[in-house]
């Protein structure tokens, strides 16, 4: 029991290692909502992001600032209108919404001072009012035009922090209000950073708000760890009409308003349905425009920010275009880290023990699955003189064993079979009868194994034959 935790430990420890030298240099742009600045997570976050920085990242951070000018537009009765997920004020409003803008970002970078990191606020991004569109006037609300990539640049690699408050300047000098999610999502893209992270108070993909669909990995909590492109835009499709119904119910009380001491908009801080909706629209989009990966993290989980950079998983749901999971072919210096994922098995009797020389002697019938570099699964398909192939030797990670790495393997050695033109496919198992019939496996007969295969059968073990075709 004891060598069982220490390994565990340790492979904790290697993965934390590996991580800190893959991700050295990499660059995170980290949108921060700012009701986690009045959270009791706040310095804990700031804290985090400081050691992600002392580990060699680069970091750029951006701030939201909506609860922040609501008070203050409020304070000074000012009026204001909702959008299309736009503020729209008059010109009176801008000086107390650039001032609300400039404090939030003066919190965070106080914060960071009390870490020992040094951090600049600055106007790097060129903005255009919005203007006129279908005849709507969106008055001080803009859109960022340009950015001063190089100035970023060597901030950064002088070792600061950029801290970009959400707003933008004309070439004339003159300031618009702009998304601070818009704006974070640009910057990742101009910069083509390795990481995009939304960190927003209750900003959980889970089976909790919304409806997974099939065959979607989630994590015991019920959350999903991660997405490919293809994946978002099937969740999308399906939680689309849901999400689009509940805005339209939220926006049909859309209104202009004037705030005084009785009146107050809803001021609950955990994101909406639909908020988180758009974070997974904007993390699309992202990815698409060259960003290799995007996390939406609940922020009012302590911790969150480090375990999703230093961890296969995290805790929030991962958005990825390439170069995350993939499936090869075993290589001979991959056996030490398969025997290492099938262990946990062979001890609780659902495979057979292995030996290096065996693997070695079936290495062509051997595939992994690959993450960040590292081996997360494995299984082989072996063929028979006969034309039939069996699936054996299947093994996945504990900690990834909730994100459909199982199901994706074995549809990828029944592709590999079909393509073979096998004449049968089948497996032997003890105690993964129920897993494999889920994925249309069905109980069939010793009598029917290639005769190789039936002479190795062991009666004392009496494992189930199943059998795909």
């Amino acid at each position: 029991m004891e060598e069982t935790i220490i390994h565990e430990k340790a492979e904790r420890i290697r993965d934390v290692i590996r991580y800190i030298k893959k991700f050295k240099d990499a660059l995170v742009v980290i949108y921060m909502d700012d009701a986690l600045i009045e959270s009791p997570h706040f310095l804990n976050h700031i804290r985090d992001i400081s050691l992600i920085h002392e580990a060699g990242l680069k970091i750029i951070l951006v701030p939201g600032a909506s609860r922040k000018i609501d008070n203050v537009l409020s304070s000074a009765h000012i009026k204001w209108q909702t959008h299309c997920d736009c503020r729209v004020t008059g010109q009176e409003a801008m000086p107390l919404i650039k001032t609300a803008a400039f404090e939030v970002s003066n919190q965070i970078m106080t914060a960071l001072a009390g870490e020992k990191k040094t951090a600049v606020i600055g106007n790097w991004v060129r903005a255009r009012g919005k203007g006129v569109i279908d005849g709507f006037d969106y008055g001080t609300s803009g859109e960022i035009e340009k950015l001063q990539d190089d100035a970023i640049r060597t901030i950064l690699d002088n070792g600061f922090i950029p801290i970009f408050p959400c707003i933008g300047w004309s070439i004339a000098g003159k300031p618009y209000n702009i998304s601070s999610i818009e704006l974070s999502e640009q910057i990742a893209v101009n910069l083509n950073a390795d990481k995009l992270f939304f960190l927003a108070p209750g900003a959980e993909i889970s089976e909790r708000n919304f409806i997974i669909p099939k065959n979607t990995g989630l994590s015991p909590e019920g959350n999903i760890p991660a997405l490919n492109l293809e994946e978002v835009e099937l969740f999308l499709k399906t939680n689309e009409l849901s999400v689009n119904s509940s805005e339209k119910n939220a926006n049909s009380t859309e209104r202009l308003v004037i705030y005084d001491e009785k009146v107050s908009r809803e001021t609950n801080s955990e994101y909406s349905r639909e908020k988180i909706f758009n974070l997974l629209r904007k993390a699309k989009k992202a990815c698409i425009q060259g960003v290799d990966r995007v996390h939406i993290l609940n922020g009012s989980i302590d911790g969150v920010v480090p375990c999703e950079i230093f961890s296969d998983l995290g805790s929030g749901t991962m958005i990825y275009s390439r170069n995350y999971g993939k499936i090869r072919p075993m290589q001979k210096e991959d056996i030490p880290a398969v025997l290492s994922v099938m262990q946990p098995f062979v001890d609780s009797g659902i495979l057979l023990p292995r030996t290096k020389e065996m693997l070695l002697l079936q290495l062509e019938n051997f595939i992994v699955y690959e993450i960040d570099g590292a081996i997360r699964a494995c299984a082989s398909l072996i063929p028979y003189p006969d034309g039939q192939m069996e699936i054996a030797g299947v093994a996945v990670e504990k900690n990834c064993s909730h994100i459909g790495i199982g199901p994706r393997i074995i549809q990828f050695l029944v592709k590999q079979a079909q393509e073979k033109k096998s004449k049968g496919l089948f497996l032997l198992t003890t105690k993964t009868a129920d897993w494999f019939e889920n994925l249309g496996f069905k109980p069939s007969n010793i009598s029917t194994l290639p005769n190789e295969r039936r002479e190795k059968w062991n009666p004392g073990r009496c494992s189930k034959v199943l059998r795909l075709f």
